[in-house]
Formats: structure tokens, C-alpha cells, sequence
């Protein structure tokens, strides 16, 4: 390989933000910043593309590339192998880098408090090349989500480019071969490049991410990368001075799986790997991630535009459950998410549609933990307000959620005490923020058992934050092209190249806990610290706000702050 050119990382942004191409470099490494309107100003942030190619073809060029967010202090080094410590994060199931924003920036924050100076680089799976965020960024810069709504639904054109449609499983044939090896060697190739010298990568890198994130670290701690198992320079676990699991675990395998991924896409007993490629090879086997309902392309979507949505005129009146067209994943979708019981489920009204919501409210219904049944897309960013409250029954009633047999489901569905407006065609719902929950003018919404669906120690996320982080990044909060081969390999759980056994106690680790996440806290184990964050569902440990109810600084965040300045 010939040797990269070297230039400034400044100079990189100024070269790529001009278009020009400098030979050996500009043609491999692009780096642009990224405008936000988040009010963490101390943080600047810009977005990385570095040119690796997959094997073969039958792939769009776009997937030749692997990308990432890179979040670092505004008064830090530009160039990152001078930092104190730069943090490599693997994002979760149906995620994508931008889900980092919030922990990014508040764990630089809290580290420059300490006189230190930390990166956080948010990964982008490779499967993330398939995306079409035209219509998101047309809306966000027209501050216009109709745009988004437009160009997606009504094959309305944004700078001469038509939506092309979702894409089914004959269209994302390459992706049966993305599993664990293709994710942990791309994560291996961009931290060799980027920090060339192996002395500064085994100092001054913390290997980690969120939920699936954390198991495919385990699998990158203990993977040889050149072949040779009889070394060890190339192995995972020296590229890295230390882990850090955000509500998950660092293991090179798939306990708990089950909690944070579809339990039918899982391998049966069994069944072998060799089955699994061969379903994955004939279509047999979804190649992505999805369900006709819920869990598909076009349903994580969704979300980045009501995060648009939301971020553009967050009090203003949500249209987009109608102006949407109506198709049988979106009706489905919103019955599964939206129904008060069984009965209005299987009758199939009253539906979102007959209710008038903000378009925080809105969001808010989406990913709200006490409105949304699944757990691994809930976050604590606050409560309807506006109208009548009633306990939402739908999938798991209330009363029935704390009985110990039903304990796994009620993690999966989430722990918050579910509630959903009850004024059909009535007032307009609207939102309460987390740091407005308990307020005096809060009328502290109650269930049928008479006490409060939830308190203001419950609820740690700005629904803000949340709405820009789905709507504002280059690389998205989600993920609509999530590969089947990555979930099926980790639960299997062996690979020819995963042999360096010692190579996840080799560092120390740091797991920072949801007290309401999907996993249960893991037995303790030397060289491991644990940390539980109450009140935090799944997703608060990513995008949590700086300052907590009743002044509190933002746990997750300062401890991991504390793990890489220690």
C-alpha cells in the first residue's frame, strides 16, 4: 500500500469544503464540518469519509466508502492522534452515528472541565451507504418538513434527484455478506488510518458503543486482523487502552440478544452458520433487518422526519399522520404504536389520525417511554399534556406489568407506565419537556391506580436535543438498512479469527447502565466498573441532557468523562 499523504486535519476540512482533489489523499479521506443548532457550542463537529472498499461488486460505489462523526472540543488539537483520548463508538441495532450526538458532546464537555481534551468518534455501519437522506436535508434547510413528506411519498424532485423507493431484499443482496468480520475489520482499517503510529492507537483509544455496539467491541477486542494468530500487534484488544458498554455489555457474543433484536431473525438450535449463509445467499432470510410493520426502511425514516418535524416548529400543529399517505405499513405502524388497548387495536379505531398533536407531542409519541412499546427505541423526554390521559393497555397492560413472570417482556416493552391522550377529535395535545415535569403548573397526569405516570426523576432527555440529533446530521440517528448477517453472526458467537481469548480482560472496561434499559445489571467481575443511571431507558444513556432535573449534572456522561481522563 502506498503511504498516505500527510496534511493537517484543518487542512483536510478547508480541501474538502473547496472540492479540491489532492492525489493520494483527498481522493481517500474527505473531511467536512457540520452545522448545528445545538446550544453545547464548546463542541465542534464534522463528518469523515474514507475510501475502502468492499470485495467484489454487485455494490453501489457509495459502499465503498465508511464513514463517521467526529465530535471534539473547539479549543482541542485539529489533529486528532494529540488528543488525551479519543473514544471509537460502534452504534446499536437500527442506528446510526448520529444517535452519539448528545453523550458525544456532553462527555467532551465534562473532560475539558478536567483541562482535558477528548474526541468521540461516532461509527456509521457500512450498510448505511444505502440511505437517501435527500428529502431530511431538503426539509432542514427549508425548515419545511413537507419537503421531506414530498420527496419520499409524492416522488417530488430536491436538486434534480427523484426518490427512488425503499429497497427490497433483491436490491441489498451485497449486505448478506456485512456481518461481524466486515464490521469489526472496517472499524480496524479507519482507526489504522486515521491514527497510523500503533503506540498512540493502543494509548490514547477507548474502544465502546451502545447496545449491539458493545458486543461487537467484545468481538473486536478478541479478533487477529493479519492472519496470524501466533501475534498479537494486529489483535483487537491493542488497538484500544480500555472499553466502555453503553446499556450493553463487552463480550464477543450474543447473551441478551434476544432483548434488543426481533426474536425471529435469531438462529434456531440447530441451526448452523452454514444454513444461515445459504438463506441469506437464496433470499430465504431477510438480508436486512425488517418486518412489514414497525421495523422496516421506511418506518425508521419516519422518525428523522418527525424529528424535522419537531426541531423545525415544535409547537406547531403535527399534520404528518395525514399528509403521509396511507399504506398498510404506515396504518399497521400506527395501530401497533398508537392503540389504548386490545379492543381498539383489533377494531382499528380510533386511530392517530383522529387526534390533533403537537409536533413534540408527536415525536414524543414515538419514542416516549411511557408511549412507545419498545424498549429499545425509548428515551425519558418528558409527557402529553394538554388533554385527557388514560392508561394505554396495548401490548401489556399496566396492572399486569410488575408480575414477576412477565418481567422479560417488560423489559422489552420498556419499564415506564404506558398512558395515551383519550380526547378523540379533541384539544391539541402538546409536550411536556423533561425539565418541565413536576413543574407548579404540571397537573401530574395519573393512571387508574391513582398515582403519577411518572415524576420528574424519571425523565432525563431533551426532547430538543433528541428531535436535532434525528434530523440534523449527515449520517443518521437511525438505521434503515440494518444487516441480518451482523445479528446472526454475534449470536452464534464463534468465528476462525475470533481466538484471542484474553483479549476483553486485557483492558479495563466501563459499563454504564440504564436503570430502565432492556438488560438486566450483569454480575460484577474484576477490572469491570459499573455504573447505573435511574430513571434512564435504553437510549437516555446516549442522548440525556448536560444539566438534570434539579441541577444534577448528566451521569453517563461525566463518568465516562472520568474513565478517559483517568
Amino acid at each position: 500500500m502506498a503511504p498516505r499523504r500527510r496534511t493537517t486535519l484543518a487542512g483536510a476540512v478547508v480541501l474538502a469544503v473547496a472540492g479540491l482533489a489532492v492525489p493520494g489523499y483527498a481522493t481517500t479521506r474527505v473531511e467536512t464540518p457540520v452545522a448545528t443548532s445545538s446550544p453545547v457550542r464548546e463542541v465542534v463537529e464534522s463528518v469523515v469519509r474514507l475510501r475502502i472498499p468492499l470485495p467484489g461488486t454487485g455494490h453501489p460505489p457509495e459502499c465503498d466508502w465508511v464513514s463517521y462523526l467526529r465530535f471534539r472540543h473547539r479549543n482541542g488539537p485539529a489533529e486528532a492522534a494529540r488528543a488525551d483520548r479519543i473514544l471509537v463508538a460502534q452504534p446499536g441495532v437500527l442506528e446510526g452515528a448520529a444517535a452519539f450526538d448528545g453523550v458525544a458532546r456532553n462527555t467532551i464537555v465534562a473532560a475539558a472541565g478536567k483541562g482535558r481534551y477528548v474526541e468521540l468518534w461516532a461509527l456509521d455501519r457500512r450498510s448505511n451507504c444505502l440511505e437517501d437522506n435527500t428529502g431530511v436535508r431538503a426539509g432542514l434547510a427549508a425548515r419545511d418538513a413537507h419537503l421531506a413528506v414530498d420527496y419520499y411519498y409524492r416522488k417530488k424532485p430536491v436538486g434534480g434527484r427523484t426518490f427512488a423507493g425503499y429497497l427490497g431484499n433483491d436490491q441489498v443482496r451485497f449486505l448478506q455478506d456485512v456481518g461481524i468480520e466486515r464490521t469489526v475489520r472496517d472499524q480496524y482499517e479507519l482507526m489504522r488510518r486515521e491514527l497510523p503510529d500503533p503506540a498512540v492507537r493502543k494509548e490514547k483509544v477507548l474502544c465502546g458503543g451502545h447496545s449491539l455496539g458493545g458486543m461487537v467491541t467484545g468481538f473486536f477486542a478478541v479478533w487477529d486482523f493479519d492472519g496470524d494468530h501466533s501475534t498479537t500487534a494486529d489483535a483487537g484488544h491493542n488497538q484500544c487502552s480500555g472499553y466502555f458498554a453503553l446499556d450493553s455489555r463487552i463480550q464477543a457474543g450474543g447473551i441478551g440478544l434476544e432483548r434488543l433484536v426481533p426474536s425471529n431473525v435469531l438462529p434456531e438450535e440447530g441451526t448452523t452458520p452454514d444454513l444461515i449463509r445459504l438463506g441469506l445467499e437464496l433470499g430465504i432470510i431477510p438480508r436486512t433487518l425488517s418486518a412489514p410493520a414497525v421495523i422496516n426502511a421506511e418506518t425508521m425514516n419516519l422518525l428523522a422526519i418527525a424529528g424535522l418535524a419537531a426541531r423545525n416548529d415544535p409547537d406547531g400543529e403535527s399534520d404528518l399522520s395525514t399528509y403521509i399517505p396511507a399504506s398498510f405499513n404506515q396504518d399497521t405502524t400506527y395501530r401497533v404504536l398508537f392503540s389504548k388497548d386490545y379492543a381498539t387495536f383489533l377494531r382499528g379505531t380510533p386511530t392517530v389520525r383522529d387526534f390533533r398533536f403537537s409536533n413534540e407531542a408527536a415525536l414524543g409519541g414515538l419514542m416516549d417511554d411511557n408511549s412507545v412499546p419498545l424498549g429499545f427505541v425509548q428515551t425519558s423526554v418528558g409527557f402529553f399534556d394538554g388533554g385527557r390521559i388514560a392508561d394505554k393497555d396495548f401490548p401489556l397492560p399496566n396492572d399486569l406489568a410488575g408480575l414477576p413472570p412477565l418481567e422479560p417482556l417488560k423489559r422489552l416493552v420498556g419499564t415506564g407506565r404506558k398512558a395515551i391522550p383519550d380526547e378523540p377529535g379533541g384539544p391539541l395535545y402538546t409536550w411536556r419537556n423533561y425539565d418541565r415535569v413536576g413543574a407548579p403548573d404540571d397537573p401530574v397526569h395519573k393512571g387508574r391506580d391513582g398515582k403519577p405516570f411518572t415524576t420528574a426523576a424519571d425523565e432525563v432527555t431533551d426532547i430538543g436535543q433528541l428531535a436535532r440529533s434525528l434530523a440534523e446530521h449527515p449520517l443518521d440517528f437511525t438505521e434503515d438498512y440494518f444487516p441480518t448477517r451482523l445479528v446472526t453472526d454475534i449470536a452464534f458467537g464463534e468465528h476462525e479469527d475470533a481466538v484471542h481469548a484474553g483479549g476483553i480482560a486485557a483492558n479495563p472496561t466501563i459499563l454504564l447502565l440504564a436503570g430502565d434499559g432492556v438488560l438486566p445489571p450483569p454480575e460484577p467481575r474484576e477490572g469491570v466498573k459499573q455504573v447505573v443511571a435511574p430513571g434512564y431507558q435504553h437510549l437516555d444513556v446516549l442522548t440525556a441532557a448536560a444539566v438534570q432535573n434539579g441541577g444534577r449534572p448528566e451521569r453517563i456522561s461525566v463518568e465516562l468523562a472520568a474513565f478517559a481522563t483517568g
